[in-house]
């Protein structure tokens, strides 16, 4: 019970369709467990309600590109659990036009801005009041391609200023007692990563998993979604009241690689 009488707003808990867990619904079922109050927000209504029926928590639709939508998504917390203690950002998109800078669609680069920047940022803004007043926390889920990579160009951008948001809104609210960290996930077996990666590069899921794993320094396995979750959760507890500011890289020791 180690999130016991918080009350966490998870934005991204619902569910890519995929035959394991994705990071979203993994901290959402973790911090239920852990003795929280869950309100769980998808853009797609249905994926969220199918994460709040497994843990008993409640789900609310939006669009975090809308500053509308993430006002909505504090005023429903605030009336169902008479405050906010945490906020998790587990949105993120790529694809779809993304690559190396020479040859990445516009358009692309627009969207996937607008979603892992600007949506995390918007609900950020919204809900700090109301974390301020809990002297709560805030776990932004990052990527270590924020730190490596040339292929993504909007994701690895959007993803490195999703890492110096997270830094600035530390420091904008350490005398508030708000707390914000980030998670840099590295090669995960989720079903966005895996499905996705499989239908862009045109390789079988199983070959796709193979190759991923040989590239962890650690045991040559990928991560999954417990083990962002195990991160979130720890962040987003009192356990780690001392700790604000932090990128915390869950990699099996990529990141170690880097420079």
């Amino acid at each position: 019970m180690r999130l016991s009488g918080k009350r966490a707003i998870v934005v991204g808990a619902g569910q890519t369709p995929g035959d394991t867990i994705g990071n979203g619904r993994a901290i959402a079922t973790l911090f239920a467990r852990e003795g929280a109050q869950v309100l769980c927000v998808d853009r797609i209504g249905a994926r969220a309600e199918a994460t709040a029926n497994e843990i008993g928590g409640a789900a609310f639709e939006a669009d975090i590109t809308s500053a509308e939508a993430c006002n909505a998504i504090v005023a429903e917390a605030l009336a169902r659990f008479d405050g906010v203690d945490i906020l998790i950002n587990n949105v993120g998109i790529g694809g779809g036009g993304d690559g190396p800078a020479h040859l990445a669609d516009e358009a692309a680069f627009d969207r996937i801005m607008s979603v892992n920047l600007k949506g995390a940022w918007l609900s950020i803004k919204a809900a700090t009041p109301a974390l301020r007043e809990t002297k709560g926390a805030i776990v932004n889920i990052s990527s270590l391609a924020s730190l490596a990579g040339s292929g993504m160009i909007a994701y690895e951008v959007s993803k490195a200023a999703l890492n110096r948001l997270t830094v600035s809104v530390a420091l904008a609210n350490a005398k508030h007692g708000l707390r914000c960290n980030a998670i840099l996930p590295g090669l995960m077996d989720t079903p966005m990563a895996i499905a996705g990666h499989s239908q862009d590069g045109r390789i079988d899921v199983e070959t796709l998993r193979a190759k991923r794993a040989a590239q962890v320094p650690l045991n040559a396995a990928m991560g999954d979604a417990w083990d962002t979750a195990n991160a979130a959760l720890f962040l987003a507890s009192d356990e780690a009241k001392y700790i604000t500011g932090v990128l915390l890289p869950v990699d099996g020791g990529m990141s170690a690689r880097v420079g």
